[in-house]
C-alpha cells in the first residue's frame, strides 16, 4: 500500500475524522477501509430521503461531511486508505511534554519536531515534570511508546505542536 506524501488528516474535519476512525477501528472489518466504505457507512446513518445536495446542518459545520468526503474521494480516490485521513493527537501527558520543548529557549527558536520531544524525553524531560507535579508517575511512562508511535506513523520531522490537544 502506497502512502500519501502529506499529512492529509490535518485537513480533515474533526468530526469527519472522529467518523473515519469509527470505520477504522471496526472490529468486524476484514479488510483495509477506504474513503468509500466510509462513505458507505456514512449513507448508512442518513434518512432515505436524504440526497448529496442537502446540508447537514446538524453537524455544526458549514459544508456536509458528506460534501467533505466526496470531496475527499474526487482528490485521494475512493480506494485510498481511509486511515490516512485519521487526525492524530497526542495525550494530555504527552501534550504538556510538546508545549514544554516548545517554550524551551534553548531550541533557537526552531519549532519542535517529534524527535526533538523524543530526545528531550529520553533526556529526562518526564522525569522532570514529574518532579515539578505537572505529571504523574504513570504518565511519565507511557511519553516514550506514545511520542514512538506518533514518529513512526508521521516521521521524526513531523512538527510536534500539529498534536497538542488538552481535554
Amino acid at each position: 500500500m502506497i502512502r500519501n506524501p502529506i499529512d492529509i488528516a490535518t485537513y480533515v474535519n474533526p468530526e469527519l475524522s472522529a467518523l473515519i476512525e469509527k470505520v477504522v477501528n471496526d472490529p468486524d472489518t476484514e479488510d483495509v477501509p477506504t474513503l468509500n466504505r466510509v462513505r458507505d457507512f456514512l449513507r448508512s446513518l442518513l434518512p432515505e430521503s436524504f440526497t448529496e445536495s442537502e446540508k447537514l446542518h446538524h453537524f455544526d459545520v458549514d459544508e456536509s461531511l458528506l460534501d467533505e468526503l466526496n470531496t475527499l474521494i474526487e482528490e485521494f480516490g475512493e480506494d485510498a486508505p481511509a486511515i490516512d485521513f485519521v487526525r492524530a493527537y497526542a495525550s494530555e501527558a504527552l501534550s504538556r511534554a510538546i508545549e514544554m520543548v516548545a517554550s524551551d529557549e534553548n531550541r533557537q527558536n526552531k519549532p519542535p519536531t517529534l524527535r526533538m520531544v523524543r530526545d528531550a524525553i529520553s533526556s529526562g524531560l518526564g522525569a522532570s515534570m514529574v518532579g515539578e507535579g505537572v505529571l504523574d508517575e504513570d504518565e511519565d511512562e507511557t511519553l516514550l511508546m506514545e511520542i514512538d508511535s506518533l514518529i513512526e506513523h508521521y516521521g521524526p520531522d513531523a512538527l510536534a505542536e500539529n498534536f497538542v490537544r488538552y481535554e
